[in-house]
């Protein structure tokens, strides 16, 4: 049984630091034998979420736009990779309306306990994070303390983040003396399930 891993490019920039670091990461996850979908969000109809109550009782979100192929690709994935730039120490606004649609989740897990099971692979995850300011780690904290909760409420148990301050200008991540090889590696691993952490 190949891995299904789903992986969600939140940089509105095509062909980003972003995207590359993905990019690196999808590939080492296909190397590995893993069947992965990739949602750009930037080219998607996603709303935003409207906290209407409509997914308290059935933990389904009332509103059809392309969030529905999100949570059925999130529902039927053995893996998830987030990746995102830091805009004002957070995550991208792409990310996080994709993650605030995730409220149907919540409700699922949270209110009619039903969480997404994690099937015979388990539930695995990546986050992938860019940012230009080096100058402090806390735009990589805030944006990771958001992602956390989206794992988590998915039913995804462990994750490994690996961000990269100081990126700035088209295409620099290429100068850096590690990422591409590491995003690589750690799109073997999340297919392999080893070398994760919390």
């Amino acid at each position: 049984m190949r891995v299904k891993i789903a992986a969600f490019m939140g940089s509105p920039r095509k062909d980003g630091n972003t995207e590359l670091l993905l990019n690196a990461a999808i590939s080492g996850a296909r190397d590995a034998g893993a069947e992965v979908e990739t949602f750009r969000l930037a080219g998607m109809s996603i709303a935003p979420c409207r906290s209407c109550g409509g997914c308290n009782k059935t933990g389904r979100c009332v509103f059809r736009d392309d969030a529905i192929a999100v949570h059925d690709a999130i529902r039927n994935s053995d893996r998830i990779i987030l990746a995102s730039p830091i805009y004002f120490f957070a995550l991208s606004a792409q990310t996080k309306i994709m993650i605030d649609r995730c409220q149907a989740f919540w409700c699922e897990k949270y209110l009619l306990g039903k969480p997404v099971q994690p099937g015979p692979a388990g539930r695995k995850g990546l986050l992938l994070l860019v940012g230009a300011y080096a100058k402090s780690d806390e735009g990589m904290h805030c944006a990771e303390v958001c992602a956390r909760a989206f794992f988590n409420t998915v039913s995804v148990s462990e994750y490994r983040r690996l961000g990269y301050a100081g990126i700035e200008g088209a295409g620099a991540i290429n100068g850096h003396p590690a990422a591409l090889a590491e995003a690589y590696e750690a799109g073997e691993n999340l297919t392999k399930c080893v070398g994760y952490v919390k």
